[in-house]
């Protein structure tokens, strides 16, 4: 008797266990929507899945997600933005201000957790940043002061500069900002700017060129949107070609094989966009989530392409970068 009893409080103990185990299963796999106007980024891509782990999202286990890269193909990113709206994920993710506008232009329901290098409240995406108001929260990268900081650092690094090249892209709502914010510092150093605009690939090597017989000292890097993202590679190659002390936006530039940047770290950002997207899959109403603005900046050299070009980088500024590619 003794013996069946315990046999009984085993196999009780252990539907209890297997039932307790069930309830604690999620009720819901979330469907993550990641939008982008440019190609696939592993780096950017990891660190969203790193942030996403972090907070206990499982990929095939409690979320699953869809990504859509336009590859800046024209009219790609509406059809893809509206192709996710027909999967009804509960969340898209874009990475930029055309990706935004697509996302913004297929639903008006699904919350949309932006990380963008522009101004979403001058360009009529939210309300303020407090209060963003409707279905768009998350990340504006932009920090137009920065752009004087790059110059003072080009400054510090460039012996005799007295010409720089400012390469932007005039149809990008955050451009204008920061070359006002770059004039502006050009004043105070006593430096000559040269704007060029690039607004697709082909603009690049023209701009180089244009930079070059201009008899440039150096150059800030601010083109934005997917051109940047994609085509990083081929602008820090250029410079080298071109033997121009070039400093970025992003430490990706770097990494490829640019001089160097300073600016907000783009991995930490999607990572931190991961908590915007847990908060929404928990309920929180995109509306009432502040945007965040930067405050974490990196200074990133690259002393291999500085000896490319013959450029010695003085110690005091050596001292002060956050991470050295040798």
């Amino acid at each position: 008797m003794n013996h069946k009893v315990i046999l009984f409080l085993l196999a009780t103990s252990v539907l209890i266990c297997f039932h307790f185990a069930q309830a604690q299963q999620p009720t819901k796999i979330f469907g993550i929507g990641f939008l982008t106007g440019g190609g696939h980024d592993s780096g950017r891509n990891e660190a969203f899945r790193q942030g996403l782990r972090e907070l206990g999202y499982v990929e095939g286990r409690n979320i699953v997600i869809q990504w859509r890269a336009a590859e800046r193909k024209p009219g790609g990113l509406a059809a893809l933005a509206t192709e996710l709206v027909r999967l009804k994920v509960d969340v898209i993710v874009v990475t930029g201000l055309g990706d935004l506008r697509a996302a913004k232009e297929a639903t008006a329901t699904i919350p949309i957790v932006m990380v963008v290098d522009s101004d979403p409240v001058r360009s009529g995406f939210i309300a303020s940043l407090a209060r963003p108001g409707g279905n768009i929260t998350g990340l504006s990268t932009l920090a137009p002061e920065l752009s004087g900081k790059r110059l003072e650092l080009l400054k510090e690094t460039v012996p005799r500069l007295s010409r720089v090249a400012a390469f932007g892209t005039s149809t990008s709502a955050g451009t204008g900002q920061e070359l006002t914010e770059v004039e502006l510092a050009a004043g105070v150093f006593g430096v000559k700017l040269q704007y060029l605009d690039v607004l697709g690939p082909k603009d690049l090597e023209t701009a180089f060129r244009v930079a070059v017989k201009g008899r440039t000292d150096a150059g800030l890097m601010m083109v934005s949107g997917a051109l940047a993202g994609d085509l990083r590679t081929e602008i820090a190659e250029l410079a080298i070609k071109s033997r121009l002390p070039v400093i970025y936006q992003r430490g990706e530039y770097v990494e490829a094989g640019g001089l160097m940047s300073y600016g907000v770290g783009r991995n930490d950002s999607f990572r931190r966009a991961a908590v915007y997207v847990d908060k929404i899959l928990k309920g929180a109403n995109p509306s009432d989530l502040p945007v965040e603005q930067p405050k974490k900046f990196e200074f990133v050299i690259n002393l291999k392409a500085a000896k490319q070009i013959g450029l010695t980088i003085p110690p005091n500024v050596l001292a002060r970068a956050d991470k050295v590619i040798r």
